[in-house]
């Protein structure tokens, strides 16, 4: 019987969230549509401050302190 996928308990929507990893890494925005793929990995859209938005897996995520910031890699 198949594992049930994870949950993050960590990210949430609308957390403010830097990625880590990936081929995103420094960039930085809003965590939003978070959903889990058939294979059980947790994927979100992350929309940056100038409203430009791409997915990722949330593993690469981490949820930053504070307003997402204008400087970071867009």
């Amino acid at each position: 019987m198949p594992k049930p996928p994870k949950k993050s308990s960590s990210l949430r929507d609308g957390d403010p969230c830097i990625v880590i990893g990936g081929t995103h890494a420094g960039k930085s925005g809003t965590v939003r549509d978070i959903k889990t793929s058939k294979t059980g990995h947790a994927t979100i859209t992350v929309v940056q401050v100038s409203g430009v938005r791409f997915k990722t897996l949330a593993r690469n995520v981490e949820v930053s302190h504070g307003k997402p910031s204008a400087r970071a890699k867009s």
